[in-house]
């Protein structure tokens, strides 16, 4: 049934119908859980062999270096390579650092505020204002570190293509206290689009009146896909240097969801000056990162070849969770009015856009059921959804059965919190 089109009493006995059934799975007392992008158990034991990489002080010395001491600032060499292999990038323009890449950002974000940008030396801390434009939907923990730092934050839509460009060009352009953009350019979180080549292009040409504009280019997803199709995009790295701004992006990724997300590496690709800004100000906060993690990293995957076919394994594993998600939203909401989802081809999320005004009930209705999501709003700046209507899907962490069920209770909660929406206007 169509809801929007239903009369009041079809309306009626369908939440009568839906209220049974909801009422059916609370008394079941579930405790299911899609808050997060948590790898699966499955996929962590695929990194069973990294714990025991490293099993002797023989095995610490590697290439000449002994991993275990003080040193190397910028990361291990092999590690180095590793990334810039993927990245695409000179290994002289990459740093591996610990492991989180949320970390860098947030690192890299406070630099900037206390001294300013490489070459510009005006910290941003000190300006009347400091903006930053955040694609939406998008990533909450973006949005965290620009609140955290009394960044203000400017949405910005996002389509099929990426985020819209003629709005960027023309806010950067006109507004020197818009200071840079957060972007996750390839299986965006939480939509899963990938920029096209035309707006990464774009970019890479923006002309910003802040000489000292950044883009945060989260690649955090890279290698991410769920599907056999060989999805590329073009390297921002090098694209900024073709237009002459060689310095307006930093690059940034890491392991957390191919090895083990609380003992990963990541990873910071930029400029040969944005390195040594990175550089100067890392000298005085840590004398090197874990180098024994690096090379438990290097030893386990090899190179790049290693690393995309250890991914083969986790798209072998994720693959069938999202398809268990779309499977049953077609089923149960398809032609409904009560939401439409994105079907990504790979990442982490699928996004959910909910009737109008529906969001925060579907979420509430699913707690109570015992089912934990991602806050609604979460998605937006300050956790305001204009349309209280985007809620982030995240399949990978449940089993298969318990990931089918909590959608079975999910689209429930979708069809009751649209009828009761829609019985409030009849």
């Amino acid at each position: 049934m169509d809801l929007t089109k239903a009369t009041k009493a079809e309306l009626e006995a369908q939440l009568s119908e839906l209220n049974a059934r909801y009422e059916g799975y609370k008394a079941q007392g579930l405790k299911l859980n899609m808050a997060r992008g948590k790898p699966g158990a499955d996929q962590l034991d695929a990194c069973e062999g990294m714990l025991t990489a490293v099993k002797t002080s023989a095995d610490t010395v590697y290439e000449g270096l002994d991993t275990r001491n003080y040193g190397t600032l910028e990361g291990i060499p092999a590690c180095r390579k590793l990334f810039a292999d993927l990245l695409q990038v000179p290994v002289e323009q990459v740093l591996a650092g610990g492991n989180s890449s949320l970390t860098f950002m947030y690192d890299t974000m406070d630099r900037l505020m206390l001294f300013g940008a490489a070459g510009v030396d005006e910290p941003w801390v000190k300006q009347d204002k400091v903006k930053f434009l955040c694609p939406v939907p998008g990533y909450d923990r973006h949005f965290a570190v620009c609140q955290q730092f009394g960044i203000e934050m400017i949405n910005v839509p996002m389509d099929e293509n990426g985020p819209d460009m003629d709005l960027v060009e023309r806010l950067v352009a006109e507004d020197a206290a818009i200071k840079g953009i957060w972007c996750v350019p390839k299986f965006s979180n939480p939509t899963g689009v990938v920029y096209s080549d035309e707006v990464v292009r774009r970019f890479a040409n923006l002309k910003p009146a802040a000489k000292d504009f950044r883009i945060f280019w989260d690649n955090a997803y890279i290698i991410h896909g769920i599907t056999d199709e060989t999805i590329e995009i073009p390297n921002i790295i090098e694209e900024c240097a073709k237009a002459g701004n060689p310095d307006m992006v930093f690059e940034f990724c890491s392991t957390s969801k191919v090895s083990f997300p609380g003992a990963g590496v990541c990873a910071f690709a930029a400029s040969p000056a944005n390195v040594a800004w990175q550089l100067k100000y890392m000298n005085a906060q840590q004398i090197g990162p874990d180098k024994i993690n690096q090379l438990r990293h290097v030893l386990f995957f090899k190179d790049l070849a290693g690393l995309k076919a250890h991914m083969e394994i986790h798209k072998k594993l994720l693959k069938p969770k999202f398809d268990a998600v779309i499977d049953t939203l077609e089923q149960n909401l398809a032609g409904t009015g009560a939401g439409s989802w994105s079907a990504p081809k790979g990442g982490y999320f699928i996004s959910f856009d909910a009737m109008e005004g529906c969001a925060k009930r579907i979420q509430q209705l699913c707690k109570e059921a015992g089912i934990v999501m991602t806050g609604a709003g979460a998605t937006y700046p300050y956790g305001k959804d204009p349309k209280d209507s985007n809620l982030r899907i995240a399949p990978s962490f449940p089993p298969i059965e318990e990931l089918k069920l909590a959608m079975e209770v999910f689209c429930v909660c979708a069809l009751k919190a649209s009828c009761e929406k829609l019985l409030e206007n009849k």
